[in-house]
């Protein structure tokens, strides 16, 4: 017996190791996943998109080597409902987070300098331990898994943070709230903090008094050291770099173009020669204030664009682009505050800008967000969908593609189909909005026609009941639901079907709650 076990132990040994070489085999062969969210970017920001203004010749290219979707959508119209339904698969009716929630109750949570010295005032309310993000399920399947950017859905300190939500490296803003600088004292680099040379200069510091607001002088306590998206895009080279050699998935939150208006000198002054002098912003609706406001938008942009462009040329360095899925959207529409001019840009195209149209609301121009989709000879180069889809069917997209059993219970629909071309494309139902903030609303995309509700949640206006056709109306502005009750009926049985009650007393639209329906005025 001693002497077969020394036979067969040899064959043994090679088997093993032959397994495990297939199984490393098996790991290389898949895909890398870059998924690139912008902040506040709205649908007509980028050239591709009809941009006139601003230039973005990096996305631009990296449009016209993959896929446009014409008809994509975020889950929120604001930041962490909007991260949170990307992440989890989730639309709004059963999400735990439906808002953003900055968690008052610890405190002074709105006091920058008080967070600098109490870290327990950062972050926004933490998700429940058990929830599943798809950057868990990719890293069972062997994918490493990084983060740069704004998390905003939980605190230090708490069990939802980063590294202990499915990703293994995490650099960036925990906090939103921190995020509204863009030159902070700190940022973190997975479960600590990292100083940065900068002062303390909080959020929503104005000119000093007497300041003149046409001398660049005066702006001087805005522009400080160390430019926090520039340490973000370095940390992100690096994660790359020391992963190149097996899968990994890079979820690039930039917080850019959300307000500050701060960006590089370089891009600010190409902008000043382009538009010409302006009226500056004084900080009046929050913020901090800039000389050149419409320069500095544009400059943050293309800032973006240009380090897109210095991502890809990395990944071709490093012959990694081929093997490389590259998706690329926004959290919602553009903002109405901070001295960003959407109209003067046309950043949602048709869709409208001004206050009630973009962020913050489930018109097409807070919610409807541009999506670019590349993979060298996998997506058609030059391509352009009109399929409805949703940041939420990018956790069932991404299963799909790596070949993931047991694919949990999500919202979503996966596009694999629609980017490869492969096989025939299942398609939405409906699409589903419930956000209780900016007064409560509802929304609900079938096919062409969409529903909404407002004013949910206040006591001085009573809750509208609009309906649009977009193929004929895509701007919103001719509300035909007095003539086709059969499609609100539709809608308000979607609505009892899909609308779960918030875990989260904030997050409850309490006319709803109390049984007023989408066929109710």
């Amino acid at each position: 017996m001693k002497e077969l076990c020394l036979f067969l132990f040899p064959f043994a040994s090679l088997f093993l190791t032959c397994q495990a070489e297939f199984k490393k085999e098996k790991l290389r062969s898949k895909p890398n996943i870059i998924y690139i969210l912008a902040d506040d970017l709205g649908y007509g920001d980028i050239g591709i998109y009809g941009q006139k203004k601003i230039e973005t010749p990096n996305l631009d290219e990296l449009a016209s080597n993959g896929m446009i979707f014409t008809q994509h959508y975020t889950g929120a119209p604001v930041c962490a409902p909007a991260r949170y339904m990307l992440l989890t698969g989730k639309h709004s009716g059963h999400s735990y987070i439906r808002g953003n929630y900055e968690w008052k109750e610890r405190g002074n949570v709105w006091d920058y300098r008080a967070m600098i010295a109490d870290s327990t005032l950062e972050g926004q309310f933490p998700i429940p331990t058990n929830s599943i993000l798809f950057p868990q399920l990719l890293q069972k399947e062997g994918y490493t898994t990084g983060m740069v950017g704004k998390w905003g859905l939980g605190a230090p300190h708490t069990n939802s943070i980063p590294t202990k939500m499915g990703f293994d490296f995490f650099f960036g803003y925990n906090c939103q709230r921190q995020a509204h600088t863009y030159f902070p004292v700190h940022l973190y680099k997975n479960e600590n903090r990292v100083y940065l040379n900068n002062d303390t200069i909080p959020p929503n510091t104005k000119l000093a008094k007497g300041a003149n607001p046409f001398d660049s002088k005066s702006y001087s306590n805005f522009k400080l050291n160390e430019y926090a998206p520039d340490l973000m895009f370095k940390e992100m080279i690096n994660f790359i770099s020391e992963n190149k050699q097996n899968p990994f998935f890079l979820y690039w939150a930039t917080p850019i173009p959300h307000n500050p208006l701060q960006a590089p000198q370089k891009w600010i002054n190409y902008y000043k020669e382009k538009f010409g002098e302006e009226k500056p912003y004084l900080g009046q609706n929050g913020y901090f204030p800039h000389q050149n406001p419409r320069a500095a938008y544009a400059a943050m942009i293309s800032y973006l664009d240009e380090n897109i462009g210095k991502l890809i040329m990395y990944l071709k360095d490093k012959n990694l682009y081929n093997n490389t899925l590259i998706l690329f959207s926004s959290d919602n529409g553009v903002t109405y505050s901070g001295g960003t001019d959407g109209e003067f840009f046309n950043s949602s195209g048709i869709f409208g800008e001004s206050l009630g149209r973009g962020k913050g609301f489930v018109y097409e121009g807070g919610i409807r967000v541009p999506m670019i989709a590349t993979w060298n000879k996998k997506i058609k180069p030059g391509s352009i969908t009109n399929h409805i889809s949703a940041h939420y069917d990018v956790m069932p997209t991404l299963l799909e593609l790596i070949n993931y059993d047991n694919i949990p219970e999500t919202d979503g629909i996966s596009f694999l189909p629609t980017l490869t071309g492969k096989k025939e494309q299942d398609i939405h139902d409906f699409l589903y909005w419930e956000f209780p903030e900016y007064g409560g609303q509802v929304a609900i995309r079938m096919g062409d026609w969409k529903v909404i509700r407002r004013n949910l949640k206040r006591s001085d206006e009573k809750p509208t009941l609009e309906l649009y056709n977009l193929s004929q109306d895509p701007e919103e502005l001719n509300n035909v639901a007095s003539h086709h009750s059969e499609i609100i009926h539709i809608a308000s049985k979607i609505f009892d079907k899909e609308h779960l009650k918030s875990e989260i007393e904030e997050f409850r639209i309490n006319s709803i709650e109390n049984g007023l329906l989408l066929s109710k005025q």
